[in-house]
This record gives C-alpha cells, structure tokens and sequence, in this order.
C-alpha cells in the first residue's frame, strides 16, 4: 500500500540537471572618429563613477565633459577618463548647451532625476538616467511627455532588462516551459551598513566644495549636512528607499521575462526600520504584495539579512528560478505517477479494485525522474550591455531596450510600494487620472 510520504516521495522525483553556458554577444569594433559618440555625464558619485568607467571603455565611447555639484568629483571624473585637462563643472546646464555633445548620462539622486531629463530633453539631448526613473509617479509621466515631445531617447538605467540571462528567462517563458505564469515571487537581502546605504561622506566634504544650496534644491531647506548628501537614500526627500534602489530591479527583470509593459492593478505593502534606526524615514524591511491584472507578485526586500537575490516564476509547467548569472529551468509534469494515495482510506477490496484500474487507464510506465536544465553566464555583465544599447540608439535613433514608458511603468510599482507603506493600507493605481489612490 502506498504511504503518503512514498508518494510524495515518488511524485517528486529525483532532480537532474544539465548545464547549458550562455554566450554574451562579442564586443562591437572599434568605430571610426566620425562614428563615435560623445557625451557629457551628470554626477560622478558611487553609480555614476561606475558608469563612467564603464563607458569610457566601449568602443567608440567618449566622455568630453563632467558635471557634479561636489569638487571632489571632477577630480575623480579625470581621474577615471585619464583626461587631465576634462571640462568640469558644477552646471550641468552647461553640458546641455554644448553643441559637440551628442547624449547625457546621469546618476543623481532620484529627486534630481526630472529636473535632468526634462531639461535634456528639452535641450534636443538624448539621455541615459539611472532608475529609479522618478522620485514620484507624477514626475514619470512629464518625463515621459518630454522625451515624446522632443523625439528624444531616453534609457533608464535598470540593468536587468540588457542581460543576457533575463533574455533567456523571456525565451523560456515565451515558449512555454513553464506555462501561463501563475506566480511570482521576488527577494533580496542585504545584512551591512554599506548595503544599508551608511555611506561615509567624502573626508573634505564643506559648502566650500559643495554646492549644498543647489542640491538640496526641491526638497525642504536644511542646513548643510554630509549625512544628507552622502546617505540621501534613507529619507523620502530625496530617494525612494529599497523600493528605488532594489525592488526596480527585480521588477525590471519580471516585467522583461513576462513581456510586461504595464504597473501593477494594486500594492498591499507591510513593513518597518526595523534595523537602521538612524534617523531615516524609509523602511529598511519592506514586503509588497502587487496584484499584475489577476497575478500575484510577491516582493521582499530587507537590510537586516543576507539573502540571495532570486526571481520565481511558477506556472503549472514548472518552475523559473532567476539568480545572479543563472536561470534554473526545473519543469513539472502535474501528473499522478502512481495511484492516488487517497486509495489507503479504501477497504482492501475496493483498493485492488481501484488500483487495477488505474493501471489499465495509464497503461505506459510513467517516469518520475524530472531533469531540469541550468543556464549559466560565464562572464556576467549587464551593465555594459544596457549602456552600449543606449549608445548605438543614439548613433540608428532606433528604440532602445528600457525606454521612459516601460521605466516609468518599473517606477510607478515602487512609488506604490511606497505609498501603500506610509498610508498603512493598500492602493491602486488610476490609469485615468495617472495617479496612485488609497
């Protein structure tokens, strides 16, 4: 007679897996002078040096001009360049008005990123801007406006939509190896003070080498602060707390794998600073339930615990698990292998009878073994991808990979998060009025 567990234990199979290697595209040629791109980046903090530096080394790639409101900055922005003698800035204004400037990149803080893209626009710029696209769901949609009205290409900078691994996560779904997608489930962790954004200012920072009147333009008027400038994720004032550091990236990712280009029906979010209780007013834990038109999207973030970052997609196929440079396709046959079970609440008679019979309906041996298939980045990079995308897009003016709707639909799913967590109940989002209602 089978036992639960023995079914259970059968239905279940034993797990192989086969490892498939993904090849990321080779890098383009060099281009001639006439073919390159030049461009201009607006703030060269911890993401933007990072961008820089990746930029300068594509091909065809150069940076003619530097704009932050810290000192320090142009510095390191010729310092990552080796151009000693690279136009700097504190006005960003005056990279827009630079006829040999060909596009913008720009890593600010969320509450500068309208400002930028608008006057970018405005100025006949293409522009890269790193997510989150907005600091709030109103301002999404006037720098979708700008960039339409202008014909200009905008990217956001939410990396997960170029790599190579979400791109064989969407062939996958695509082609149905795991079904219609039930599910979702999205996580990450991090367990550090750096991870909980606890920077350590610059060691010269003043108002003699920053302008902190500029930078704190739009947001409440406070005296200088090097905590402000240097942690500005953990105040609503400035950021978007893991919602806009976090969360936009693993929604990029689904919203690429499913073919979505839309923000969520609803947001029901729970959560505290539970941890880092430094004077922030963004939650450092944050657990969000969206409603994507009848599927539920399931996303937790903390800064209090280490946890790797994983993307689920479950449907009654199998199963997606998307995790740093991998994806684990592990289907499921959704079958009975054996009679039920349920057949041990039977008399014995009953139970022969039953059984008999359910091995006359399924006459062929039925194999328990499922294989499921790894498919692994050997060099893992989707930065590089993501900016290279941007900068051939401005040299064909053919679309790029995340433009401002789908960033503003990425955006719009955190800004909801957010508002579910400071009104404590949840929300919807009105296509109508383009606004996010209690």
């Amino acid at each position: 007679m089978n036992t639960r567990r023995s079914f259970l234990e059968t239905s279940a199979g034993l797990l192989a897996a086969n490892t498939i290697l993904l090849e990321a595209e080779p890098a383009p040629p060099q281009t001639a002078p006439s073919d390159r791109v030049r461009f201009g980046i607006i703030g060269i903090g911890m993401q933007g040096s990072g961008l820089l530096a990746t930029a300068v080394s594509l091909p065809g790639i150069e940076c003619v001009a530097a704009a932050d409101l810290y000192d320090g900055r142009h510095t390191l922005a010729r310092e990552i360049t080796g151009n000693a003698s690279l136009p700097v800035t504190r006005r960003y204004q005056d990279l827009l008005d630079r006829k040999d400037i060909d596009c913008i990149v720009a890593a600010v803080p969320d509450f500068w990123h309208k400002r930028v893209v608008v006057d970018a626009c405005n100025a006949g710029k293409d522009i890269y801007c790193e997510k989150p696209m907005s600091h709030t769901a109103e301002e999404g949609f006037d720098m979708v406006a700008a960039a339409q009205k202008n014909s200009r290409i905008v990217q956001i900078g939410s990396q997960r939509v170029s790599s190579i691994v979400y791109g064989k996560a969407h062939e996958l779904y695509a082609s149905g190896a795991i079904g219609d997608v039930s599910m979702v489930e999205l996580t990450l962790g991090r367990n550090s003070p750096t991870g909980a954004w606890e920077y350590p200012p610059p060691l010269d920072l003043s108002t003699k080498n920053l302008d902190w009147d500029t930078w704190i333009t739009g947001a409440p008027k406070i005296p200088f602060n090097a905590e402000r400038f240097a942690r500005w994720r953990c105040w609503k004032e400035y950021g978007t707390g893991v919602g806009g550091d976090l969360m936009v990236h693993l929604l990029s990712g689904m919203l690429v794998t499913l073919g979505w280009n839309k923000p969520p029906r609803s947001a029901s979010a729970l959560g505290e600073i539970v941890r880092w209780k430094d004077g922030r007013n963004m939650p450092d834990l944050h657990a969000v339930l969206f409603d994507y038109d009848g599927v539920p999207v399931y996303v937790r973030l903390g800064l209090g615990t280490e946890t790797p970052e994983l993307a689920r997609f479950m449907g009654p196929k199998g199963i997606l698990d998307v995790t740093g440079g991998e994806i684990r396709h592990s289907p499921q046959r959704g079958i009975d292998t054996s009679p039920s079970y349920y057949s041990g609440g039977f008399p014995r008679k009953m139970r022969a009878e039953y059984e008999a019979e359910w091995h006359a309906a399924n006459p062929m041996p039925r194999e328990a073994i499922v294989e499921a298939t790894v498919y692994r980045s050997t060099d893992y990079d989707d930065l590089s991808p993501h900016m290279m995308n941007f900068f051939h897009s401005v040299k064909s003016r053919k679309p790029v990979t995340e433009d401002a709707v789908f960033g503003n639909h990425a955006a719009l799913a955190c800004h909801m998060a957010n508002e579910s967590y400071f009104r404590k109940g949840p929300v919807t989002f009105d296509h109508a009025s383009k606004s996010i209602r209690g």
